[in-house]
């Protein structure tokens, strides 16, 4: 089954429990599915790569959007934003832990032979596209500037 039938599955079990704020998440995401889909010169088919991008995309939003709203004391909107997020990682692989992370980010290191942080737009171009759907984008950095700075 592909996410997006897997999205539009659970859009309508989310109609049937009646649950406002699922339901809202889950449209993004097909609102921006059927966008990329129309859009221009694009194929019918999306892969499964760019569906994950999608739902980082959504999360990225939410999360900015979050701490927004605590910074202002909008609570109620800060718990929905929340809530959100965590029905919207549901559709990722497994994220990394900090160790396996770690582990593979040194090896690219050492494959670039980068040795310093001058060399970070190397490491991040392979890292980026090895671990897409497995570690955010701001995880990755971090830990690219860590490791290298060492």
């Amino acid at each position: 089954m592909t996410l997006s039938e897997q999205i539009n599955n659970d859009i309508k079990q989310a109609m049937r429990d009646k649950n406002k704020v699922k339901l809202e998440a889950l449209r993004a995401v097909k609102s921006e599915l059927l966008l990329l889909k129309t859009a221009g010169g694009s194929s019918d088919s999306l892969s499964s790569e760019m569906e994950i991008k999608i739902i980082q995309k959504l999360i990225k939003q939410r999360k900015d959007s979050a701490e927004i709203y605590k910074t202002s004391g909008r609570d109620e909107l800060y718990n929905t934003e929340i809530a959100q997020i965590t029905f919207l990682e549901a559709y990722l692989p497994e994220q990394m832990n900090d160790e396996e992370l770690t582990k593979l980010i040194s090896s690219i290191i050492e494959q670039t032979g980068a040795t310093s942080i001058k060399d970070m737009g190397k490491v991040m171009g392979i890292a980026s596209k090895q671990l897409a759907g497995k570690a955010d984008g701001k995880t990755i950095s971090s830990k690219v500037k860590e490791l290298l700075n060492k």
